[in-house]
């Protein structure tokens, strides 16, 4: 092999190089690390979203304080202590 056969085979593996390494920064840009920042912590709620939460928690609440009436006494008696 001659120099200039060497030097030929050199430029086209640079070209090869060059091609492989755009499409590994295509392939970066498109990847959600680097086309666009993660989200950490919690997830912002829309109004709608919200009410429904809010009428939910409403009636569990509702619910905890219609069961805590029981005397303490009445509740160990219903448990056989």
């Amino acid at each position: 092999m001659t120099i200039q056969d060497l030097y030929a085979e050199k430029d086209k593996l640079e070209r090869v190089i060059a091609s492989l390494e755009e499409l590994q920064r295509a392939a970066d840009a498109n990847s959600p690390v680097m086309g666009r920042a993660k989200r950490r912590g919690r997830k912002s709620m829309g109004s709608e979203e919200r009410q429904e939460v809010s009428e939910r928690m409403k009636k569990y609440w509702a619910g905890r304080r219609g069961s805590k009436h029981q005397p303490a006494t009445d509740a160990r008696k219903a448990n056989g202590n």
